[in-house]
């Protein structure tokens, strides 16, 4: 399957410099689609009106987004897909959805190289990604397959396309860090019912049994170690949060489009 884009839910055949330029300042929500079906879509449906308003000043209702996304799956003719879904405004709301093939869940643990780091606006999933882009490079050209971010404080908070969460024994710990709230995330918390928001400073990192990395590809992908300066955190596979985790998404069913 190639990419494809539709905007406000027709197949987009050529791409006007106008365009270009205003989906620069916008937001998008990112998710898989199996079976036409995608885990929290409610949340997706939340998370983009909300960020309307606050950007826009504009609601946006999940009516029109699903139907736009039906329209999305109905031009690829498959259920499965990725599917990214950007909001930018002219005089009014567009919605500009790219269309991809599915792309399964890593298998091999990262290792994460920490950066002191904080993104602007950070509750939006606003479209100015360069700086995560940037530090991700800058990780892999050091040798390490991501970039972590750590405030000015010293607290971890946030990996760059993904929320990160710490076990010790069963119990789940989210940074309280400012970050933005993802899907799979606030999916994970339901699912959990009891966790702790608490700030995790750099200097407590080897005090966690094990790390996850969570977005809308990786629901939990262990982390093998986060490097800060010349210390390295390594973490060995540990079932026990494993099997608690994959326990709790298991209790929020997919919704269909």
């Amino acid at each position: 399957m190639t990419e494809s884009l539709l905007l406000d839910g027709e197949p987009l055949r050529t791409v006007d410099p106008g365009l270009l330029r205003a989906t620069g300042y916008g937001h998008f929500s990112s998710m898989q689609v199996r079976r036409g079906q995608v885990d929290g879509l409610d949340l997706h449906f939340e998370r983009l009106d909300r960020s309307a308003r606050e950007v826009f000043g504009q609601p946006l209702p999940a009516d029109r987004v699903r139907a736009d996304l039906r329209a999305a799956l109905e031009y690829a003719g498959s259920g499965d897909l990725s599917l990214r879904v950007n909001v930018f405004s002219t005089t009014e709301l567009h919605l500009l959805i790219r269309v991809g093939p599915p792309v399964d869940p890593g298998v091999r643990p990262p290792r994460l190289l920490a950066f002191q780091h904080e993104r602007a606006v950070p509750h939006l999933k606003h479209t100015g990604t360069f700086d995560l882009i940037y530090y991700g490079r800058q990780a892999a050209l050091a040798g390490y397959d991501d970039a972590v971010f750590h405030t000015s404080s010293g607290e971890i908070s946030e990996a760059s396309i993904w929320n990160i969460c710490f076990a010790r024994g069963t119990t789940i710990v989210f940074p309280s860090a400012p970050v933005l709230a993802g899907i799979r995330q606030q999916l994970l918390q339901h699912g959990l019912g009891d966790f702790d928001l608490t700030p995790v400073p750099l200097t407590d990192l080897p005090t966690y049994d094990a790390a996850y990395l969570t977005n809308s590809i990786d629901p939990a992908l262990p982390v093998a170690s986060i490097t800060v300066g010349p210390e390295t955190t390594s973490y060995a596979p540990h079932p026990e949060s494993a099997n608690h985790i994959a326990t709790a998404y298991a209790s929020t069913p997919p919704q269909a489009i």
